[in-house]
Formats: structure tokens, C-alpha cells, sequence
């Protein structure tokens, strides 16, 4: 994985919020999120830390096998490509996101969905 220049800090909070949400432990995201975070993707348009967890976080008992393919780092920003499982009917997809982080939490995650295989 590759992941250029920047801070510890954006590395400490980038592999720890995917997990945490893969997990579903619920305390460690909220632990991870910036106070003033945003959640954008082709269904939401910058919403909420709260919107996020009320539309967003029941989709992560709804994957399984998560696998982190890639993370590249730009100073306190990361483009990641990861994939899943869906447990209802095994399908796989890939997703891309771009977070920004600052000050050790993730401020804003922008996702962009890829093709089911």
C-alpha cells in the first residue's frame, strides 16, 4: 500500500476508522470524527456527523470481507480503494473514497462508488 508524505496522525486515523466501522463499534468512529464532519457520496450530499449515522452507519453489518486495497496520502489527505462483500448475496464491489484529516480525526470522506462484480 502505498502512501506517500504526511502526517502520522492522518495514518493513526485512516485504518482505525475503517475498521471501526467494519466492526461496528460505534464509540471508536465517533472517537475518529471531526466534530464538524461531512459524508458526501451519489446518494449524500455533505451531510452530518449525526445524518451520517443515521442513514450510513446500519450499511456496515451489511458487509463483509473488507479488504483495504490501497491508500495513497497527499500531506493530511488520502485516496482509498477498498473491497467488499455484501452478506445478503456475496456480490463484490469496490469503492474509492478521498478523506481529509486534521487534527488526528477524519473531517471529511467523500466516497465514490465502483462496480459490483
Amino acid at each position: 500500500m502505498g502512501m506517500g508524505s504526511g502526517s502520522h496522525q492522518a495514518e493513526d486515523a485512516v485504518r482505525p476508522f475503517y475498521a471501526a466501522f467494519h466492526a461496528q463499534d460505534r464509540a471508536a468512529a465517533e472517537a475518529l470524527l471531526g466534530d464538524d464532519f461531512t459524508f458526501t457520496s451519489p446518494y449524500d450530499d455533505h451531510i452530518g456527523r449525526d445524518e451520517f449515522f443515521r442513514r450510513c452507519w446500519p450499511n456496515a453489518g451489511q458487509v463483509r470481507n473488507f479488504r483495504l486495497l490501497a491508500a495513497f496520502r497527499d500531506a493530511d489527505e488520502y485516496v482509498v480503494l477498498y473491497e467488499c462483500e455484501r452478506t445478503a448475496d456475496g456480490v463484490r464491489f469496490r469503492n474509492c473514497e478521498h478523506l481529509r484529516i486534521e487534527g488526528g480525526r477524519v473531517r471529511e470522506a467523500e466516497v465514490f462508488f465502483g462496480r459490483e462484480r
